[in-house]
């Protein structure tokens, strides 16, 4: 077993904090859940709208942190214990953790962004360049205010690439987070219809999404998407920002990362393209035409990051999906009946959802099987919700969907909407729907779950793994935190 590095010691954090310590203690991890405590973590005690961490600080020494950061003795802990004390919010003081270890580490930093497919091209990104040398990426969806800090302060000094997911659903977020990060590449997969509840228009949410520029020197290196109609939006942007550099992925001529061909298959895609004038074929080991253009992308951003694109695209043979976003599991029933559960339960969008019926579409259904999906609410969506999801018929008709189960009142909408022959059940909530869904999968199906974060799709995959007589728990999606700040944990972010 590996010995996890040691991050930071009592004296090193009072001096990135200003604050004072007690005792000698050196901390291996950090954490702001008292619940998820390992060995050697350092608890961060961040007060929230609804929460205040402190109240867990004897909970999470209890558990194995080696100190908690506060600012005050909390309830039920000694003045003496392990505390590092420091003034005003503590949340400030983990953001100061993060710039230290920002300023202590010589990494190549690359920051992800857009729409559609952050967390999972991420993922792929920490994936390809692990192969090449020490790498530290962001832990799930921690992209915001709370995550992107503790994210920068877990940073290893001896990382040779880092990988920040950074997100929003307002104006005015993505900066501030770029320049904590200050990555020397921008990633932006994209940009498509999604929290239209807090922005007037698709062109609004690219500057959002810009703002990653804001955080760069002259000398970084933008990568945009091509083929996204924002393209020229986004590029404008980065050169006002004083971006010299901007390279494009996409299947357009002239693009530095072009799609020469791609065989779509059920589980996998075998792709063709054109790394700046370098000719790669590879095997993506995940299904989908959007996993394809996001590999172009994470090609380049190798490159930019003076790493090896056929190297890296050789590794993305053996990519594995990310929790939530595409696992797949077989249950057996207690009858015999086998199915099978694509678990897409952690995030949706207009895009995204067209781009998983996709996958449906081509997903070998053995005889006497169907085709299900179940739907929750895409939120965010604004006065444009009820369209959007009505509009999801025919991407649905088109795969070939025999039923289709929904819940959530924009899902009505579609539901309404679509033949009686392939309705299965509409309910209010997914708590609701999920019995009738376990009780309704039958053995060859394919049952496909998929819905943003908040209609909490996440219990009728629960269900639905309950039903497996060898009870594998490891796709089970977490609960809801309620003492992780929300937004920390939220999925919800763009």
């Amino acid at each position: 077993m590996s010995v996890k590095p040691i991050l930071w010691t009592a004296a090193s954090a009072a001096v990135a904090t200003g604050g004072r310590t007690n005792g000698a203690w050196s901390a291996s991890g950090l954490s702001i859940d008292s619940r998820n405590i390992a060995d050697g973590d350092l608890f961060i005690a961040i007060q929230g709208p609804n929460f205040d961490g402190h109240a867990f600080a004897a909970a999470a020494l209890a558990a194995g942190a080696v100190a908690a950061l506060v600012s005050r003795v909390p309830d039920g802990v000694s003045a003496d214990a392990p505390l590092l004390l420091v003034e005003g919010d503590t949340l400030d003081a983990m953001a100061a953790l993060g710039q230290a270890s920002r300023a202590n580490c010589g990494a190549r930093m690359v920051g992800v962004t857009g729409s559609v497919g952050k967390t999972s091209t991420k993922e792929t990104l920490r994936h390809v360049l692990a192969a090449q040398g020490p790498t530290y990426a962001t832990e799930g969806s921690l992209n915001n205010h709370w995550g992107v800090p503790l994210s920068l302060a877990r940073l290893p000094a001896d990382s040779r690439f880092g990988v920040f997911e950074l997100g929003m659903n307002h104006a005015g977020e993505l900066g501030p987070l770029s320049r904590q990060v200050r990555p020397h590449v921008a990633l932006i997969t994209n940009i498509e219809a999604v929290h239209l509840e807090f922005f007037d228009s698709v062109e609004a949410i690219a500057d959002a999404k810009a703002e990653i520029f804001e955080g760069m020197s002259a000398d970084g290196i933008a990568i945009l998407n091509r083929d996204n109609n924002q393209f020229d939006r986004l590029a404008a942007a980065a050169r006002a920002q004083g971006l010299g550099t901007i390279w494009s992925f996409g299947t357009q001529d002239g693009t530095d990362a072009r799609l020469l061909d791609v065989a779509l298959g059920a589980t996998s895609s075998a792709v063709t393209a054109l790394i700046q004038g370098e000719r790669l074929a590879f095997t993506i080991a995940m299904p989908g035409k959007h996993w394809v253009m996001n590999s172009l992308g994470v090609l380049l951003s190798v490159k930019a990051l003076g790493a090896d694109p056929a190297e890296a695209a050789r590794a993305l043979s053996t990519l594995q999906p990310v929790k939530g976003r595409g696992v797949r599991k077989t249950i057996t029933r207690a009858n015999g009946d086998v199915f099978t559960l694509v678990d897409e339960s952690y995030n949706a969008s207009p895009a995204a959802m067209a781009a998983t019926l996709g996958v449906l579409g081509k997903l070998d259904v053995p005889a006497g099987g169907r085709r299900v999906a179940v739907l929750g609410d895409m939120r965010e969506l604004g006065a444009t919700a009820d369209a959007l999801h009505a509009g999801l018929a025919e991407p649905l008709l088109a795969a070939g969907v025999d039923l289709v189960y929904a819940c959530g009142p924009h899902m009505r909408v579609l539901f309404d909407r679509l033949p009686a022959d392939r309705r299965g059940a509409w309910t209010e909530t997914s708590r609701d729907l999920a019995p009738i869904v376990a009780d309704a999968a039958r053995g060859g199906d394919v049952v496909m779950v998929k819905g943003s974060l908040g209609s909490r799709t996440g219990l009728i995959v629960e269900a639905l793994v309950a039903l497996d007589t060898a009870q594998n728990a490891a796709t089970t999606p977490a609960s809801t935190n309620t003492t992780t700040p929300p937004d920390a944990a939220n999925g919800s972010r763009g």
